[in-house]
């Protein structure tokens, strides 16, 4: 099957669409979505997008979270379905096949294999979990306050001593 060359305007949209995957890799976006923005029905945005970029978008996609699960496997202390659901994948058996199809290997012994290798201690995986998804909102408690008396370095509970 052969293709015409894409204009520089498609070859623009396309870009866009696949910028957004990278950025919003772990959503469900819908390829019918990605085609709309980028001015294409679904098939023929599919075809355009396999021919600029060797990929489905949807192959795209999958490859881009296998991807940071593998980043995750090597670097932080998250169990592999912790890392399922982080990267975007709402099942640990489709995620175990796809990871296998492009690695060769299973995401636990991916993780075996890099500790094997060594490299940088993993990072907790709560540090992990709040990089992903932000700290939450809320003032800290200023310096020198009990948290549970709301007085100032007395813990105690408000209630002076020796009186």
């Amino acid at each position: 099957m052969t293709y015409r060359k894409a204009d520089v305007s498609s070859l623009r949209m396309l870009r866009k669409a696949r910028d957004r995957i990278d950025r919003d890799y772990r959503e469900e976006i819908a390829i019918a979505a990605l085609a709309s923005d980028a001015g294409y029905s679904r098939e023929h945005f599919i075809r355009a997008f396999r021919a600029a970029y060797g990929d489905t978008p949807g192959r795209y996609r999958t490859r881009r979270r296998v991807e940071r699960a593998r980043e995750l496997l090597r670097s932080a202390n998250l169990t592999v379905t912790e890392i399922c659901y982080l990267v975007g994948f709402s099942s640990v058996g489709t995620f175990s096949s796809r990871f296998s199809e492009q690695t060769g290997m299973s995401p636990t012994r991916y993780r075996a294999e890099a500790a094997a290798r060594g490299g940088p201690a993993p990072i907790p995986g709560c540090f992990a979990l709040m990089w992903e998804t932000g700290l939450p909102d809320g003032p800290a408690p200023a310096a020198g306050q009990d948290r549970t008396s709301g007085e100032a370095g007395d813990p105690a509970g408000g209630v002076p001593s020796g009186t």
